[in-house]
């Protein structure tokens, strides 16, 4: 049987409908009504209507950037629209005759790279997508990390420099003001500015571009340019030394980078393990994690909501 799963974007609401082994069998997008909830929930109602028609599905799981509450039923907060506790889910249903289950965005992807991905076999996986800010989903036992209230796993929001860059969360030294993709632009605007030498390319690509963007780092990174690869690394650093730390508290077998940055691939990753092996509590005491890139690019909110609330509504 068919499940649904539906991305809700800051610009666009995704949705597919998807067979049990995680294979697309149709997908639509439709733009995001971003000031108006009620058109929204219609746009959302009217992408499961068109993707169902015909096919026999058992649900919908509906992702989106923010705070899902412990029955996958309320946005606690939702980051692109500012929405707090609004009932999405009874909003949804109110329109439909199927059940639906509201899912945090970086929870989806990662249950798709579990599911069908990068993680596929393990049954211990920390996800960190690199992107705007830094994601991420903790998988325990097979089982989506909820915590008390449904929301752990914003692991963005570890703290690694007491008094460090502000981060949009309200605090101070997050790991996504060092090691998210809008981290990496920052730096490369900063180099620039200092009039550093490891600038000059990045100096360059922006004048021809008109500003520097994450565009114009990562074909500096491609070229081989040093001071676009040392910022890489930098990222890089961050990124493993955080997951030296959660190796220490949640002990994954992997952990699977997504987002815009893990792009760089074998360039991002070299630094993610290095950092890793050199920050790992009792190095060479305990298993070493595996550390790769996410295999799912674009679909897997969609597909990783469709199975979540496969899984979530089968067991009811």
């Amino acid at each position: 049987m068919y499940s649904i799963g539906i991305d809700i974007g800051g610009t666009k609401i995704a949705g597919a409908l998807v067979d049990e082994s995680g294979q697309i069998v149709n997908e639509l997008r439709v733009p995001t009504p971003v000031e108006d909830p009620a058109a929204l929930v219609d746009a959302v109602v009217g992408v499961i209507s068109e993707l169902r028609n015909g096919h026999e599905v058992l649900g919908a799981g509906v992702a989106m950037a923010g705070f899902i509450d412990a029955g996958q039923s309320a946005v606690i907060y939702g980051t692109n629209f500012g929405w707090k506790n609004y009932p999405l889910k009874a909003e949804i249903e109110a329109k439909l005759d199927i059940p639906v289950i509201i899912e945090n965005d970086a929870n989806a992807a990662a249950w798709a790279e579990y599911r069908f991905g990068a993680g596929k076999g393990f049954q211990h996986m920390v996800m960190l997508t690199l992107g705007t800010g830094v994601g991420g989903a903790v998988i325990v036992d097979g089982r989506m990390l909820r915590g008390g209230f449904g929301v752990a796993g914003e692991l963005g929001h570890m703290r690694v420099v007491p008094n460090g860059v502000e981060c949009g969360c309200g605090q101070r030294g997050c790991i996504e003001s060092y090691a998210s993709g809008t981290a990496l632009v920052r730096t490369a605007r900063e180099l620039v500015a200092s009039g550093d030498p490891l600038g000059a390319r990045l100096g360059e690509l922006a004048e021809q571009a008109g500003e520097l963007t994450g565009v114009q780092v990562y074909e500096a990174i491609l070229e081989g340019d040093a001071g676009a690869r040392k910022l890489l690394a930098d990222v890089g650093s961050w990124t493993g030394q955080a997951i030296a730390s959660l190796s220490a508290i949640l002990d994954p077998q992997i952990v699977v980078i997504g987002g815009g940055v893990s792009a760089a691939g074998e360039l991002l990753l070299g630094s993610i393990r290095d950092a890793y092996r050199k920050h790992m509590p009792a190095a060479g005491f305990r298993p070493e994690l595996k550390i790769v890139t996410a295999e799912f690019v674009n679909d897997a909110g969609v597909v990783g909501a469709a199975d979540l609330a496969r899984v979530s509504l089968a067991s009811r």
